[in-house]
């Protein structure tokens, strides 16, 4: 089991809170493939969430990379397989054309926003095609994802962002009604204005599992669960020696995709990606009860930067989360806090009689939480992801601080790390929007800035 003899190496807690989509377990959940360490690998992997198992897929069955010699890989994880963050998000694949995009614009030019909002839509597309490609069975399910305001400030300070964009290319599918009309099409009560377009719902604990067994089943892949790394060096003949519990691996590279956990390992990460707390439930309706029918996933703008996000399930029940404007103030429940066995307490009763009262006619619903859980994401420091070689570290990789929105991000990235390792090709080659490369200049601006960045 994961250890807590390490803390200072910020390491995941053994007794998390469960989520609802890990109340069935995976097969490989606890796997390991031998019951003893290799000794020896081409490259190993830190972290079985999306980035890792996303990019070990990539590397043993992307077939569009290339590459004529097979690798061998081991990926560890501290806990059970994709126990993280992506283990307990709310499923929402959802491109956000105007949380980081129009801050984008404003740093880096309307070019480089664009080029980062379109690459989410690349994502969006490509794990829409992986999944009815592979069939995987794992919920997936295409909608429109509809923006409620029902705050005025908020509104007004979205409305400049909608202006700003609205004559990019991709905003063809965006829809934006203000007035009356606005709380009958989202059906959020006392909407003010609501935004639509096309996004998805997918049950990410089985998307992920899908890959990771498919990748095991290559021959080329090693899992061991239940083992966090603590420590990497340099051997004399140039390979790094990963250090865990249960021994030493000697690796070519090392790829880190353990997100808001990374700083453990490279501590220069130490200001660029924080661990961050976030809660969400599932809210189930009795047998006996009928709730209106809800097909779009939402995100709800409640207050003065204060929103929820939502996803109806296809057996009828719902999945929120959010809320952070009740706790954001108390630091210390949810900033740098890597403890996802306890609950915030600021918001742990937010969700009872959530859907009753925020959704038009869901009053005799008789809706209530089943589940409610914490997980931990990795915050960047100026809202963008880090991927690519770790500066001054040789062979070493990142690819981590997804803010939250790892779902539409990391599937073309961890491909584009793939092709760095597989070809050799550089960042700047593989197709991914430049501001996402990991830089000292971004370490440096995080160490010297102010406290929490973009994130406070």
């Amino acid at each position: 089991m994961a250890s807590n003899h390490h803390r200072n190496l910020l390491l995941p807690v053994d007794n998390p809170t469960l989520p609802v989509w890990q109340t069935n377990p995976h097969p490989l959940h606890d796997h390991r493939s031998t019951e003893e360490l290799p000794e020896t690998c081409d490259v190993l992997i830190i972290g079985a969430g999306f980035a890792g198992v996303a990019t070990v897929y990539n590397l043993v069955n992307g077939e569009d990379i290339g590459g004529t010699s097979e690798l061998s890989v081991v990926i560890l994880e501290a806990r059970g397989a994709c126990s993280g963050a992506t283990g307990r998000n709310g499923g929402h694949v959802r491109p956000d054309h105007f949380g980081t995009i129009p801050t984008y614009a404003k740093r880096f030019g309307l070019k480089a926003a664009e080029e980062f909002a379109e690459y989410e839509i690349a994502n969006f597309h490509a794990i829409k095609k992986l999944v009815r490609q592979q069939k995987i069975d794992c919920d997936l399910v295409v909608t429109r994802t509809c923006t409620a305001f029902t705050n005025q400030r908020t509104l007004d300070k979205y409305k400049p962002n909608y202006e700003m964009l609205a004559g990019l290319p991709y905003m063809d599918d965006f829809q934006f009604v203000i007035g009356e009309a606005a709380e009958s099409i989202s059906g959020v009560k006392g909407a003010l204005a609501c935004s639509s377009y096309t996004a998805a719902s997918v049950f990410p604990y089985k998307f992920i599992m899908h890959l990771l067994d498919s990748a095991l089943n290559t021959g080329h892949v090693n899992l061991q669960t239940h083992t966090p790394v603590i420590g990497i060096s340099k051997a004399p003949d140039g390979t790094l020696v990963v250090k865990t519990e249960r021994g030493f691996i000697h690796t070519k590279k090392v790829i880190h995709a353990n997100n808001g956990y990374v700083a453990g390992l490279l501590p220069e990460y130490k200001h660029s990606i924080i661990p961050c707390k976030g809660i969400c439930s599932h809210i189930t309706v009795p047998e006996e009860k009928v709730a209106p029918l809800l097909t779009n996933s939402y995100i709800i703008a409640t207050t003065d930067n204060g929103m929820d996000y939502l996803i109806p399930r296809p057996d009828g029940s719902i999945i929120v989360g959010g809320a952070s404007h009740m706790f954001r103030a108390d630091k210390h429940q949810w900033y740098n806090n890597t403890d996802d066995s306890i609950l915030i307490e600021a918001v742990k009763d937010y969700y009872d009689g959530y859907m009753q009262r925020t959704f038009q006619g869901w009053e005799d619903s008789g809706a209530k939480v089943k589940e409610l859980w914490t997980g931990v994401m990795g915050y960047s420091y100026d809202s963008l992801p880090h991927v690519g070689d770790v500066p001054e570290r040789l062979n070493q990789m990142i690819l981590a601080g997804f803010n939250g929105h790892g779902m539409p991000v990391i599937w073309l990235a961890a491909k584009g790390v793939a092709e760095m390792i597989r070809k050799g090709t550089a960042f700047e080659d593989v197709g991914l929007p430049k501001i996402m490369k990991t830089t000292m200049d971004r370490i440096l601006a995080a160490k010297n800035g102010p406290e929490g960045g973009d994130i406070l």
